[in-house]
């Protein structure tokens, strides 16, 4: 399960703190592995809701990811971020005075904000956790799945075979204005056209105003009568709900191909036979289900599907120590074009933070999906 590193020269030196036991004091909290070079692992254990459990779920699986490593010459210092901006940028600079290389995370936007605040000054490169490409920049990489990549994959797969006019269904908040502007994106690329667009209400605490989502497909199937294909992002109960009010307009399935994104890759969502025939992009799902019952079998619970990015960035850290000597965490290596292989496949790390992955395009057959296309093994596959 270790992280496959691929080719690693040509690189420039970056900055370095002086690593081995003992450097800077004695680490406080908690230290995880015995190698002479640290790494920070920043986490919101202290946050309320959800936070503290993903913050348990990734310190595991970095855990797991050193003792799958033989020999791994890292040792990763937890650091609590509380989930906020305060909290991670003097969490990151306590991993810094202790003598950290690299950080990896924060889980949330803001923290991640917050922390590369402290590594900017100190020419430390962040690995981060958040989905939100905002937060990426020069030093400050994302190795979550970002939605443009997801758009970009499904609107090239669909114009391979033959699709060529859209409308789309989107949710009017901020994941929805990053999907629209990657949709319009990837639609000019291929030389498709977009027939409508219709973007419903969600309220950040009542979630999808189910009201304005029937209302808002009602009128897109209007335009949607002259698409090939409909594109609908979002995950839950929406896909279905939306397929269901769009086919009761007149809309053919037998002529429309719907498309979603990799919040469709759920089991609850996969279970609705409303989604029969859409397809969708997501990670190859062998190197999860490899991971899951190794995970469980460790720490007694299941894990959630982003806990692969806990693992994956740890091995990569091990990885790059061991194979790239003093420039291990400079910006020519980690941003090297032929990428890294992890549990959820093929990523690499674009200089402005973004990364781009491999994904395989599924389609839900209503009880689950298919493979229709696999993702490619290699970025020379890709370019």
């Amino acid at each position: 399960m270790a992280l496959a590193l691929t080719a690693c020269t040509g690189s420039t030196p970056g900055f370095y703190p002086q690593s081995g036991p003992g450097m800077n004091g004695v680490p406080t909290g908690e230290v995880v592995g015995t190698g002479a070079v640290r790494v920070a692992l920043l986490l919101p254990r202290s946050a309320g809701s959800n936070a503290g459990q993903i913050a348990t779920v990734f310190r595991n699986a970095s855990e797991l990811a050193l003792k799958d490593f033989p020999g791994a010459d890292v040792q990763v210092l937890v650091k609590d971020t509380g989930g906020t901006s305060e909290g991670a940028r003097a969490a990151a600079q306590a991993a810094i005075s202790e003598g950290a290389e690299l950080i990896l995370g924060p889980v949330f936007a803001p923290a991640v904000s917050g922390a590369s605040a402290a590594a900017r000054t100190a020419g430390v490169p962040i690995i981060a956790f958040s989905s939100d490409a905002s937060t990426a920049s020069p030093g400050v990489y994302l190795l979550s799945f970002l939605p443009q990549e997801d758009v970009t994959r499904i609107i090239s797969y669909a114009s391979s075979k033959g699709r060529s006019s859209y409308a789309a269904l989107i949710p009017d908040n901020s994941y929805g204005a990053v999907a629209e502007a990657a949709f319009r994106q990837a639609v000019g690329r291929t030389g498709g056209r977009i027939v409508g667009i219709e973007r419903y209400k969600v309220d950040p605490a009542r979630g999808v105003d189910t009201a304005d989502l029937k209302a808002r497909a009602t009128a897109l199937a209007a335009s949607a009568s002259r698409a090939d294909s409909i594109f609908i992002p979002d995950g839950g109960g929406v896909p279905a709900y939306a397929i269901g009010v769009l086919t009761a307009q007149g809309i053919n399935r037998k002529q429309v191909k719907f498309l979603g994104s990799g919040q469709w890759d759920d089991p609850k969502v996969l279970s609705d036979r409303m989604l029969e025939g859409g397809w969708y992009p997501a990670p190859d799902k062998k190197g999860f289900e490899a991971f899951a019952p190794r995970y469980a079998a460790a720490y007694g619970s299941q894990p959630p599907r982003n806990a692969t990015l806990a693992y994956d960035a740890t091995v990569l850290a091990a990885g790059l120590v061991r194979s790239a000597g003093q420039r291990r965490f400079s910006t020519g290596v980690l941003t090297n074009r032929d990428g890294f292989l992890g549990i959820d496949g093929v990523f690499r790390f674009n200089r402005n933070g973004t990364n781009e992955r491999g994904l395989t395009v599924y389609e839900a057959t209503g009880t689950g999906s298919r493979v229709l296309a696999p993702a490619p093994k290699t970025f020379q596959a890709i370019n």
